[in-house]
């Protein structure tokens, strides 16, 4: 072969380099793209923040489906300390039809809670930030912020539509803070995010696994649920004998329940219907949430606007009425939800948050749980078990967690769940303690961790928030919580 003349080799050199150069100055023009979307959701002004400690985050839009208009809101909190080597936490809450921006975030455990009185906003310390860098996102469309400019939308809303919207999310979102993709990415939530948490580990582990690069890789690492809905039959089966066993309902009332009521049934008959309804009723008094918290007795429009009472589920038709839920969650300050409520539907709050605002908020009123969401929602999926089963041979880090205060996802039927997947023990049923005193119980299995929260409500971090705090510390970073005092 002849060889290249100085002349040609010059040449090829120069068209390289040029090529290069063309490359470097479309990477700098793309992260100067990508530097200025991050810095027009950065939160600078936020009413009622306080001056310290100094916080940073940032929320927005990311569009999931540009033909329908359809975008998901989000609001992220960069890790207290050493954010570039944290990692990467989103949190979904359920409902379905509740809000993380209002809840996960503003209730339970983002660093800024919204105060008493709905005027303002407090530091959280007790924060998961300090452990990760988390991420909010209000989950399916039609819930908080979160919009779509079509209709047809809010009436095709199940499982699947919420985890491919997800996935959809979190893909875009990760194009709009790219520092993150090489980050450890765990999932976390509550409730009905029992159901949303496992089947977008499941999509991104599905799709982790296809070779064609059709789907960018996602560096999932785990997930962890707390008080989730898992199966119906083992959760319906829980929640009867919860009431009997925590002297809700009478013995007589527990037997009928447990004589007419075949959980195991999608639709139940009408005695068993009658039956849960005589049991949601004993609630009305208490809050099933949080079953030793006070109760809220505010009796106002703002109060009851997102209060889904077992008398008002008497007007539904019965096939519908086991998979209707009271919505709203119960905690240790039990009127919270009006206090959310009033702050997010300021208008200088909702600008601050780069909120759609141009013709009102995109629901017309936000909600910490929309109802009319809740009412459409397509009810397919009734056990999500198998996904366990499937994931389990993963090598993800799964743990469930539960506070033994909640009468609506009870701890009785979350270990039902768990011994249902017939799973080797690996370390056994111990105590684990906290401030010198019993924190809970915690089981390991081979794939599986359960630990359970003394005197936690539905929604740990909120009504438990030292010890929420305590567990997302081991969860993330390996260590054991204390076996003795």
């Amino acid at each position: 072969m002849k060889p290249l003349s100085t002349k040609v080799m010059k040449s090829i050199f120069v068209r390289t380099l040029l090529h290069l150069m063309i490359l470097e100055s479309i990477i700098i023009l793309i992260n100067a793209q990508t530097k200025s979307t991050q810095d027009s959701d950065r939160i600078i002004n936020l009413p009622g923040q306080p001056k310290t400690p100094t916080i940073s985050h940032f929320s927005g839009y990311i569009t999931v489906n540009e033909d329908h208009g359809r975008a998901l809101f989000y609001w992220l909190f960069e890790a207290q300390s050493h954010p570039s080597s944290k990692p990467l936490l989103l949190w979904l809450n359920g409902g379905p039809g509740c809000s993380s921006v209002g809840y996960g975030a503003a209730t339970e455990l983002g660093p800024l809670r919204v105060h008493k009185n709905g005027e303002g906003l407090e530091y959280n310390e007790h924060s998961w930030y300090k452990e990760a860098n988390l991420l909010f996102v209000e989950s399916p469309v039609g819930v908080g912020f979160s919009c779509t400019n079509t209709s047809s939308d809010l009436l095709n809303i199940d499982d699947k539509f919420v985890a491919e919207d997800a996935y959809s999310f979190l893909v875009k979102w990760l194009e709009r803070f790219p520092h993150f993709k090489s980050r450890d990415f765990f999932i976390a939530g509550e409730s009905y995010a029992g159901h949303y948490v496992p089947q977008l580990a499941e999509l991104i582990h599905v799709r982790n696994k296809i070779t064609k690069k059709k789907y960018p890789f996602i560096n999932l690492k785990g997930f962890i649920v707390g008080n989730p809905e898992t199966d119906n039959y083992y959760d319906d089966k829980g929640i009867l004998e919860y009431a009997w066993s925590h002297s809700v309902i009478s013995d007589e009332e527990y037997e009928r329940a447990k004589q007419v009521c075949n959980f195991r049934s999608f639709n139940w008959s009408r005695e068993c219907n009658e039956a849960m309804i005589a049991l949601y009723d004993k609630y009305q008094d208490i809050d099933i949430y949080n079953i030793y918290a006070p109760k809220c007795f505010l009796n106002t429009t703002t109060a009851s606007a997102d209060v889904n009472h077992a008398a008002d589920l008497q007007e539904l038709s019965y096939d519908r009425f086991r998979r209707m839920r009271q919505i709203i969650p119960g905690g240790y300050d039990p009127c919270y939800s009006v206090n959310i409520k009033k702050y997010f539907n300021r208008r200088e709050v909702q600008t601050a948050f780069h909120a759609n605002t141009a013709n009102g908020s995109p629901n017309a009123t936000w909600t910490g749980c929309s109802v009319s969401l809740f009412g459409r929602y397509n009810f397919t999926v009734f056990s999500v078990l198998p996904i366990y089963k499937k994931l389990l041979k993963s090598g993800l880090k799964i743990w469930m967690y539960s506070g033994d205060a909640d009468g609506r996802v009870p701890v009785i039927g979350t270990r039902y769940c768990v011994e249902a997947l017939k799973l080797p023990l690996k370390s056994p049923w111990r105590s684990w303690y906290h401030n010198q005193q019993v924190g809970g119980r915690i089981v390991e299995y081979d794939g599986l961790t359960l630990v359970t929260v003394r005197g936690a409500g539905h929604m740990v971090p909120h009504t438990k928030p030292s010890k929420a705090l305590a567990i997302i510390h081991s969860y993330l970073s390996g260590e054991l919580l204390p076996p003795s005092r």
